[in-house]
């Protein structure tokens, strides 16, 4: 399976960040990531914010007759979307990936 980095990596050479990739990513949050992983998602949110990548909206393809209409919901979504990511990778940084580490109840 693909790894975060490659993904972030893809969408900062292309500029484009498409629906199927965010699904991947927020996937691969679930399951395996590393810190240059994370490094990535903090890369790819900037580079989101700051217009260097364009994120493909869920509702892009309903709406892509009327651009200039839903062009600030669209921010609003692409804002939204990148503050999901640095939550989920603020948690991810938090937690650790070897469960014996993790202190229990009555141990």
């Amino acid at each position: 399976m693909i790894a975060i980095k490659e993904i972030v990596q893809q969408a900062l050479t292309i500029g484009y960040l498409s629906a199927t990739a965010q699904n991947q990513i927020q996937k691969l949050l679930q399951t395996n990531y590393d810190s240059d992983d994370l490094d990535g998602l903090i890369i790819l949110q900037r580079a989101v914010i700051t217009g260097k990548v364009k994120q493909e909206s869920l509702d892009q393809k309903n709406h892509a007759s009327f651009p200039d209409k839903y062009a600030s919901s669209n921010i609003k979504i692409a804002y939204q979307i990148a503050a999901e990511m640095a939550f989920a990778a603020a948690m991810a940084l938090t937690m650790s990936h070897n469960t014996h580490d993790q202190p229990s109840i009555g141990n």
